[in-house]
């Protein structure tokens, strides 16, 4: 049946205009892809702890940077772009131009070290595309805080219980002889000598890293969370990494834990949170006071000398006697011989790997800048630069500003994931970061971050909108 029309003076009206309603946004998705991702990477790093893993270590080693890869190439989505999109891509250009220099190793080793890059920077791109929401954030966090926590808890009881819970000791390392590893060894106040917390690492002094998420995570679940044994796990959480860190004594990642803190005060401060302020105020002075009190029960003198060092002399002397010369070497030795790079796969796994032994141009790189300039020179280290200042600069615009209805604690993580990316830049004076996989854990947090803050797109196009 035809529906009924109204009339007007006998004559039937015309239906009255109804304004089409603007179309929904595309609902979010929950992306469990970066959920997943998170722990095949962490997987990773615990395979590498297998007795026997030894002929497959270098492809363990490299399946996550490979997955990252992979998932460059394969996921498909319409999440707007990450604000360091641009500058990403010019990274990838200098790349290309560098493996196609007539310096580079070979084209193994050349692809490598450019797939490397690729692979850590992947996450700008791929993660974007998926739209994550919040609560993608919340939940990478989460599998991060509990790995990370665990490994500085095992760290500590490595040195707590010596030869206990310790795993097999990186073949890399064993190579170095006896001399190389007995620097890597500390006394227990018990007279013992034990290596640095590993962790979930083979590595002494590797759980140093997780110490530092362990901190700066359980910061972030301290301060968003309500519930009484949420805020003490992650109370214990920090106190656990603080230990942890003082036994492992590794200062540039000390040093990095501070930096971070040190932001998240300053942005609660700027946002007049007085209340969080506070918080973090009390638990960071209990979990820090408490963390170095237990390191001393466990290895006293050895922790108050290494902390002595670092008030020992000025803090610029401090840098430069453990890795300030390799930044010195970098800029006022490699960089005027080589302005544009040397080609790449001439240092680090890459060059172990792939390399030549005849290389003449094979170097030890110890700090992320020395690395920069060496594969690619200037306009690496810029460009590189500019694109982890672009991603710090679209994290703070999170943190300072307001919080969306349905994400009342956005900008705190805006907070935390500045906090971090700004302390990481700070490691790239003392570590290779941004060809590790904790370089690859930055681009992940800051894209998730800034994805979950953005809208996500319309269902139809600007121009359909306007015709509606």
């Amino acid at each position: 049946m035809n529906a009924p029309r109204a009339v007007v003076n006998g004559e039937p009206a015309l239906a009255e205009a109804v304004e089409p309603m603007p179309p929904a946004p595309a609902p979010r998705r929950a992306a469990p892809l970066v959920q997943v991702f998170v722990c095949l990477l962490l997987g990773c790093q615990v395979a590498l702890l297998i007795p026997g893993i030894a002929p497959l270590r270098m492809f363990v080693r490299t399946a996550a940077f490979g997955l990252s890869l992979l998932l460059l190439a394969a996921v498909r989505g319409r999440g707007r772009r990450h604000p360091a999109f641009l500058p990403a891509l010019l990274v990838a250009g200098v790349l290309l131009l560098a493996l196609a220099s007539p310096m580079t190793v070979n084209l193994a080793a050349g692809g490598a070290q450019a797939g490397l890059y690729v692979a850590v920077l992947a996450p700008i791109f791929w993660v974007s595309r998926l739209s994550p929401d919040i609560r993608a954030v919340r939940q990478t966090a989460m599998i991060m805080w509990v790995f990370h926590s665990a490994s500085a808890l095992l760290g500590v009881l490595q040195v707590y219980f010596p030869g206990h819970f310790q795993p097999p000791i990186s073949t890399i390392i064993l190579s170095k002889g006896p001399g190389y590893l007995n620097s890597l060894m500390i006394t227990t106040a018990s007279g013992v000598r034990v290596f640095r917390p590993m962790g979930l690492t083979d590595i002494p002094g590797g759980s140093s890293v997780s110490a530092l998420y362990a901190v700066l995570f359980g910061t972030g679940f301290f301060l968003t969370r309500r519930t009484p044994w949420m805020m003490a796990a992650s109370a214990a959480s920090m106190a656990v990494g603080f230990t942890c860190l003082y036994l492992s004594q590794v200062r540039s990642v000390l040093l990095m834990t501070g930096i971070t803190l040190a932001v998240i005060v300053a942005v609660l401060a700027w946002r007049r949170d007085l209340p969080r302020l506070a918080m973090l105020g009390g638990a960071a002075l209990t979990v820090v006071l408490g963390g170095y009190t237990l390191a001393m029960a466990i290895a006293g003198p050895t922790v108050a000398r290494r902390m002595a060092t670092l008030t020992a002399s000025q803090p610029g002397a401090v840098y430069y006697n453990e890795r300030g010369r390799f930044f010195s070497d970098a800029i006022n030795k490699t960089l005027p011989q080589a302005p544009l790079g040397t080609g790449l796969g001439h240092w680090g796994m890459t060059a172990a790997y792939f390399g030549s032994g005849d290389d003449p141009y094979v170097t030890w790189v110890e700090i992320q800048w020395a690395g920069w300039i060496v594969d690619g020179g200037a306009p690496l280290a810029l460009l590189y630069c500019v694109t982890v200042f672009v991603a710090l600069l679209a994290a703070w615009n999170v943190a300072r500003g307001r919080a969306p209805p349905d994400a009342p604690d956005l900008p705190f993580w805006g907070t935390v994931v500045l906090a971090h990316g700004i302390g990481a830049f700070a490691l790239t004076f003392s570590f290779p970061l941004f060809v590790s996989q904790p370089g690859m854990e930055f681009w992940l947090l800051n894209a998730a971050l800034l994805a979950a803050a953005r809208p996500p797109r319309p269902r139809t196009s600007p121009f359909q909108q306007r015709l509606l």
